[in-house]
């Protein structure tokens, strides 16, 4: 289900330099002086801790980075795909699970943040406006220990190729240099993302060229196209039975995925 968004914006969405962001000034203190200092000090958190990192190692260290520079309790990469978005590394197994349930879902704030290629900041699932846009997921993300999401694009102003996803445990916004140091975090992501080899540079002929670092998610395509052919079904109907059964039962797709693989479930005997 795709939210819609009222006349005075979209709930959730935020400019980061904007209103939507609190700065926090001191009388007296040289505000921009800090500003400036805090930036240097995450410029430097972020370069010392990609430091000797080839780019496939790049995505899950910013996301212990982004852990580490930010009041969040886990972070996820994903990249943007036709179907389900492909999640690339995690903080940890609640920052995993969370993107998953999402990707199961078809819905959620890095959904749409993907879609629309602006930050998606929700600040809050447990009531209010981001509570009612994604209600399915917002009950999920607490079942989990998660209970706002921030989400920012990675891309530039013509293209989102993913994001980067931020997990927090206790309802809150993110000051404005909270979400520059985000915004940050994620134009590094962005860079390492594009520098990975691709597969022609390696010779690999076809092979998607990021498969190595996506493996996981090969089962659900591999899943999709067993399904489509038990089913007689298109590539999107497939999936969305993928999607509906693991809902159903409680389970992520990429769960309901390897039984499917493995041939454990048969969707023409439902």
């Amino acid at each position: 289900m795709r939210p819609t968004d009222d006349a005075e914006g979209a709930p959730g969405e935020a400019d980061p330099f904007g209103a939507s962001g609190r700065d926090f000034r001191l009388p007296g203190r040289d505000a921009g002086g800090e500003r400036a200092r805090d930036w240097v000090r995450a410029s430097d958190v972020i370069a010392d801790g990609v430091r000797g990192a080839g780019p496939e190692e790049v995505p899950g260290r910013l996301c212990a980075l982004a852990v580490k520079l930010l009041p969040v309790v886990g972070a996820s990469v994903s990249l943007r795909t036709d179907g389900m978005p492909v999640q690339l590394s995690a903080s940890s197994d609640q920052a995993a699970y969370v993107s998953d349930v999402q990707a199961t879902l078809g819905d959620g704030p890095c959904m749409y943040a993907a879609e629309i290629g602006a930050p998606v900041l929700a600040s809050d699932l447990t009531a209010g406006q981001d509570a009612r846009r994604w209600p399915v997921f917002a009950q999920q993300a607490m079942a989990a220990g998660v209970q706002a999401v921030y989400s920012m694009p990675l891309g530039n102003d013509a293209v989102c190729v993913g994001t980067l996803d931020l997990y927090r445990s206790v309802p809150g916004e993110l000051t404005a240099e909270e979400i520059r140091t985000a915004h940050m975090v994620a134009g590094v992501m962005t860079v390492a993302l594009m520098a990975l080899p691709r597969a022609e540079e390696n010779g690999q002929g076809e092979e998607p060229w990021l498969s190595g670092l996506a493996t996981d998610h090969d089962e659900v395509y591999q899943a999709i196209g067993m399904i489509m052919a038990q089913l007689g079904v298109s590539a999107d109907e497939a999936l969305a039975r993928l999607r509906a059964h693991a809902f159903a039962s409680g389970r992520t797709a990429l769960e309901v995925a390897r039984e499917v693989v493995t041939h454990r479930k048969r969707f023409d005997r439902d």
